[in-house]
């Protein structure tokens, strides 16, 4: 288990590193800064004066290296547009984003649980293969048109709930369902075969033999060690999600880190890009890192290693 997680531990600061490396080289790689920053009508001394300010005009490797020793601090310098600290953006924004993404994932393992357990149990029934098919179509289904169908039946005709902004929970019902939905189906049929695999063990067959009661031989010992695997995975389908509410926070307009990101691609406004990245990409890792090590915690063969 110590080895496991060590190497765990390396590979994840290595993916960090990566990550911090290819998101500063993408910005610089995609024109002069200076000339963006300064606009179309800056004069060549007046591009020349910011690329000394900015440090652009030293080497790439001693910005980065300086880049680095800041995001370590958490400085990430000031935005170009909204002439503010960027940490201080990112930590009015990331609290809403947070809480979309809170929902979505209780929203999609309160649908994707119960209806993989009742695909296993109704195997290769009209029920099962309706259940694949909402899982192929959760996948299949672009979560920006999703999120447009909502508005359309929800707020528009019917006019239930709000079309944009994040005043009350209200306003999150719909993105939350968009950005859920696609969470949904791995999270369906890693249930629904992990149901199978454990209906099918010696020791259900006994619970069976034994006469207990099929619903607590269901929920006691099936459902219980099938759902391991699924605490795991939705760690993972967390950080999926943190990433995917740019799209859907921008159909929504609710004021968070990915409506933050599509605002600051929009104007060039390099630092808060480059530290949303940054920040995204180390809480996914971190999940991914969180979830590897439960489910080496509950192997036994990994817990040996």
């Amino acid at each position: 288990m110590l080895a496991f997680t060590f190497r765990r531990v390396l590979v994840a600061l290595a993916v960090a590193l990566t990550v911090s490396v290819a998101s500063f080289l993408l910005l610089h790689l995609s024109g002069d800064l200076a000339t963006a920053i300064a606009g179309p009508e800056a004069t060549g001394p007046q591009i020349a004066q910011i690329r000394q300010d900015y440090g652009l005009d030293q080497p790439l490797l001693t910005q980065f290296l300086t880049w680095g020793w800041r995001a370590l601090h958490l400085d990430f310098g000031n935005s170009f547009y909204f002439r503010e600290s960027v940490i201080d953006l990112l930590a009015a924004r990331l609290p809403i984003t947070l809480y979309l993404g809170i929902i979505a994932l209780a929203v999609a393992l309160f649908v994707a649980i119960p209806l993989g357990v009742v695909a296993a149990v109704k195997r290769d029934t009209w029920i099962d293969r309706t259940a694949l098919a909402v899982s192929v179509l959760g996948q299949a289904m672009p979560s920006f048109w999703f999120g447009l169908t909502l508005i359309l039946i929800f707020s528009v005709n019917l006019r239930w709930l709000p079309v944009s902004g994040n005043a009350t929970w209200k306003n999150f019902v719909l993105p939350a369902v968009a950005l859920g939905y696609y969470a949904m189906p791995a999270v369906m049929r890693l249930t629904r075969n992990g149901m199978l695999e454990v209906l099918a063990s010696d020791y259900v067959r006994t619970a069976r033999a034994k006469g207990l009661p099929p619903r607590k031989i269901l929920v006691r010992h099936a459902l219980r060690n099938a759902v391991i695997p699924v605490i795991a995975l939705s760690a993972v389908q967390f950080g999926f999600m943190l990433g995917g509410s740019i799209v859907i926070e921008a159909v929504f307009s609710l004021q968070g880190l990915g409506q933050l990101a599509w605002e600051s691609i929009a104007r060039n406004d390099f630092p808060v890009v480059q530290a949303i990245v940054l920040v995204l990409a180390m809480i996914y890792i971190g999940l991914t890192l969180a979830a590897d090590l439960l489910n080496a915690f509950l192997d036994p063969r990994l817990r040996q290693a």
